[in-house]
Order: C-alpha cells, then structure tokens, then sequence
C-alpha cells in the first residue's frame, strides 16, 4: 500500500508541476515555473521510488476459502466487502447476474485502463452493457476456478507479462503452473450470512508473480492503476447489492398475498 500511495502522490505532484511550468498555479501556493519545475522533478522522484519497491509476499488470513486452493500466496491482493439485506441465494444470483450497465462507471474507467478508438473484441476491459459481467469474463480468458453456491465463486486467468493473456488452462493446470515469466490472477465472491436477513459480500483478488523479472513488471502496472481497480470492485459490490434487495423487494408483495389469508384463517372468532 506504501508503493501505491507513493506513486499516486509522485502523479498528483508530476500534474501539478507539468500545470505550473506552463503557468505556476498560485492557488495552490506555487507562484513560480522554477517551482512547478521542482515539483515535477519531485514527483518524478517519488513515482519512481513507489515502482521499484519491492513486492514480497503478503500475509494472509488464516481463514481458508476455495481461492486458496488456486492462489495460496500473492504479492498483490486487494479486498473490499459490502453488507446486503437479501437472501444469500439472491445475492449469488445477482454475482452471476450483474452487467456492466449497472456498475457505475465502469465502462468508463475501463476503457481508460486500455483506450480503444475502433470497436473491440468483446472482453472485461469492452463488455457489452447488458450482458453479465461475469459471463463476459469467462468467455474472453477468464476461467471459472471453482463454484459453491452460495457461498463463493472464484474465477481466474494467467498473465504473460502484464496484460497479454495466455490460452485458457484447466483448473487443474492453473493450479500447478509454475513457469517464470507468468502471473497468477485469482479473484471471488465470497458471502457470509449475519443474520436478521444480512449477508455480508466480500471480493478479494490475488495475483501471484512466478519470477522476479514478472513481479517487477506487475508492479510497475498495478500501483498506478490500483485505485481506479478498487473503485471498480466496490461499485461493482454496490450494484450486486441494488439487484439483490430490488430482487428482495419485488418479492415483499407477493409474500403478504400468501400469507394474508392465512392470517385471517387463524385469527380465532370472539
């Protein structure tokens, strides 16, 4: 997290230079292009000390999901979790179900992480927008890991480099893989119930680099565009969590319809 924020902070200082050389911005107390000129070379400096930090092994929680039989170590993870008043059921389905439409802005911030001019092949960077986000995925590099309705959904890919995917594997190869110049990329949906009709919707991704010339290079890709991946995931969270309470909802009335008779049958007679 020290990389990511010193590279955004290397970026925020790099813009602001760039903006004062050509005309200091002295709202912000930079009243001079000699001093937008140092702010650049500061965010210059302090990017690049974020990119060649090192990446080791993170540590993580003792409890065991079925991403752990794919992914047991990573050097990248991130992990958001939201809270939704449904059915756990209802909440699955909506995980399966959701498209890029209701994500808010992510196609836009997609198509920033990888600008296309031309129309592209669909895939999870250029979905259609009312197919389900996971569907698309898994048509287009990604493979299913494992399934366990309710309870969690994980799915994957393999990365060559950065950004070019390899050949679907099995899940079975995906696991067993350990081939320099690979990345690892793991990532689910796992719930938990908490009573009183909550249920608590977690997503993690894992990535794990297979050498030290691929983690270097993942680095380098992932601490610039983690926090537009993170704002993705949690508006990703939010639109699972409207389809499942607006599925929860419409199901309200035709509940009280079954059960109003019933009501009066056994409301005994004074």
């Amino acid at each position: 997290m020290i990389a990511v924020l010193l590279v955004d902070l290397g970026l925020l200082l790099g813009l602001v230079g760039i903006l004062s050389v050509v005309k200091p911005l002295r709202l912000l107390g930079v009243r001079t292009r000699r001093a937008g000129a140092g702010l650049l070379l500061a965010g210059i400096a302090i990017f690049a000390t974020g990119e060649l930090l090192p990446a080791p092994l993170l540590a993580l929680p003792e409890e065991r999901g079925s991403i752990d039989d794919f992914v047991p170590a990573c050097q990248f993870r991130e992990v958001h979790e939201i809270r939704i008043h449904a059915p756990a059921d209802a909440v699955f389905r909506a995980v399966k179900a959701v498209t890029a439409r209701e994500i808010r802005f992510f196609r836009i911030l997609t198509w920033l992480r990888s600008p296309r001019i031309s129309a592209a092949r669909q895939d999870i960077l250029a979905p259609p927008a009312d197919r389900p986000i996971l569907d698309v995925a898994l048509q287009s590099g990604f493979l299913l890991l494992a399934e366990d309705a309710p309870r969690e959904l994980v799915f994957g890919t393999i990365l060559c480099g950065r950004l070019p995917r390899v050949s679907r594997p099995e899940p079975k190869d995906f696991q067993e893989l350990v081939r320099p110049g690979f990345c690892k990329v793991a990532m689910n949906f796992r719930l938990r119930e908490e009573g009183d009709g909550f249920v608590r919707l977690t997503t993690e991704t894992r990535i794990f680099a297979l050498d030290a010339a691929s983690r270097r290079s993942f680095a380098a890709y992932w601490r610039v565009i983690y926090p537009g991946s993170a704002f993705i995931r949690r508006m990703w969270l939010a639109a699972i969590r409207r389809r499942a309470e607006d599925t929860r909802s419409a199901c309200l009335p035709e509940l009280e319809v079954f059960t109003r008779p019933v009501d009066r049958a056994l409301t005994p007679r004074v």
